[in-house]
């Protein structure tokens, strides 16, 4: 409008000119204002509206949002330039945010699918970042875990000292040893530290469970090749003897061959329980109540009663037999310990977190020896054949869990504590 004045009051002056009448003057005075008007609405609106058009493209993009194109992305005038770009700028954000969600996804699928647990914390200690086997670890979903400060979670001591190194934690999953590993890195502009922690134990255990399992196959090998004709002579010696008539000689011939026979057929029993360990087959997993389950097995413990403590309504996706063989072992062994001590067995079950706790507890004289326990054929029993707990762990880890026997807490006795996870329990209400 400021533009178009001069014009106008030029126009105003030559009408006000005496050879104009005042029809005349009216009439080019309102087509004049008219035409003034209108080209200052049109100008207007051709400088206004790209410089809107930007302003909108500018702000979507500061929110994220690059799916906006402007129109009139002309080439040939300087605003079209500007819509032009600010279009291949949106599409160049676009490509760089797909990038960066695939990377991500990439990063979070190989971070959920190592055997390591990952952790980040800030600089006050506080949990920002954690893996599925880190959950796993600590017990619980990342959604209850996130904002936890590190000493609370049980990791202070993974946030000091030299790394790499050996450090033993007592975590929601059981107390074991790890190797850690630690390094600094930067998010937001403020600094972080990454923790690593490789469980060390269970790739041992397993390397351990595959050479005694080649161990026990070469020794049933071996010593059934001499079982069996020794069984075989006994049985052709004694059909022998019946025929003999010197009643002496049938007598201690008669004796040394049940002597025989009584080795052999308890050899062969003593080497059938450790063929277990080499022939566990992998579970086959259907439901099972853990109340009746438990119950079952405490009833078969006749030697003492086994007080049985009430527990949440669970359900577990295992393998039936074999979580019943992992529990009568464990409290055949608090029986043996409560018997010998005069005290009882108690057995309980919670459920904390994403883990199914199994407790057996006993008033036993407690463990002095807890570096072979779960190391096959050692037993401190007599005629024991120290297979018990590590049948029993193997089976525990087959389902995804885990053992552990610990002294009692300021108390006599021991207590055995079976952990499965929650992804393999299901929480039922009646």
């Amino acid at each position: 409008m400021a533009a178009g004045l001069p014009a106008v009051l030029l126009a105003v002056w030559t009408l006000s000119r005496p050879q104009f009448d005042s029809l005349q003057r009216w009439t080019i005075g309102l087509f004049v204002f008219g035409a003034w008007l209108l080209g200052g609405l049109i100008v207007r609106e051709r400088v206004a509206r790209p410089l809107h058009t930007l302003s909108n493209m500018l702000g979507a993009l500061r929110d994220g949002d690059f799916s906006i194109r402007a129109r009139g992305a002309d080439l040939g005038s300087a605003v079209g330039l500007a819509l032009w770009e600010v279009n291949a700028l949106a599409d160049t954000l676009r490509r760089r945010r797909l990038d960066v969600t695939e990377a991500t996804a990439l990063l979070r699928h190989v971070m959920d699918a190592i055997d390591v647990a990952l952790f980040a914390f800030d600089a006050e200690g506080r949990l920002n970042l954690v893996n599925r086997e880190g959950e796993r670890l600590l017990g619980r979903s990342s959604e209850r875990l996130l904002g936890e400060n590190a000493a609370v979670l049980g990791l202070g001591a993974a946030l000091e000292g030299e790394t790499p190194r050996l450090v033993e934690l007592r975590l929601a999953a059981g107390s074991g040893r790890w190797e850690l590993r630690r390094g600094p890195f930067r998010q937001g502009g403020l600094p972080h530290q990454l923790v690593v922690l490789s469980d060390l134990s269970r790739a041992l255990r397993e390397e351990e469970r595959q050479a005694w399992q080649r161990l026990v196959r070469v020794l049933s090998h071996e010593i059934n090749n001499s079982l069996t004709p020794i069984q075989s002579l006994a049985g052709t010696l004694r059909s022998l003897l019946e025929r003999a008539d010197d009643g002496r000689a049938e007598s201690d011939l008669g004796h040394g061959l049940d002597v025989i026979e009584t080795r052999a057929r308890s050899l062969a029993r003593f080497m059938n329980s450790y063929a277990q360990l080499a022939r566990l087959p992998q579970p086959r997993l259907e439901r099972l109540e853990v109340a009746n389950w438990i119950a079952r097995v405490a009833a078969l413990e006749d030697r003492l009663p086994v007080r049985v403590e009430s527990g949440p309504s669970a359900w577990l996706i295992a393998d039936g037999d074999q979580l019943e063989q992992l529990l009568i072992n464990l409290l055949r062994n608090a029986a043996d310990a409560a018997l010998g001590a005069g005290g009882g067995v108690r057995i309980r079950w919670r459920l904390e977190g994403e883990t199914l706790l199994v407790e057996i507890e006993d008033d036993g004289p407690g463990l002095a020896e807890t570096a072979n326990l779960f190391v096959p054929f050692f037993t401190t029993k007599p005629g024991g054949t120290g297979i018990g707990l590590a049948l029993s762990r193997q089976i525990a880890e087959a389902h995804g869990g885990n053992v552990t026997l610990e002294n009692r807490d300021g108390a006599r006795g021991c207590v055995a504590l079976v952990r499965l996870p929650r992804a393999q329990a299901e929480r039922a209400r009646a």
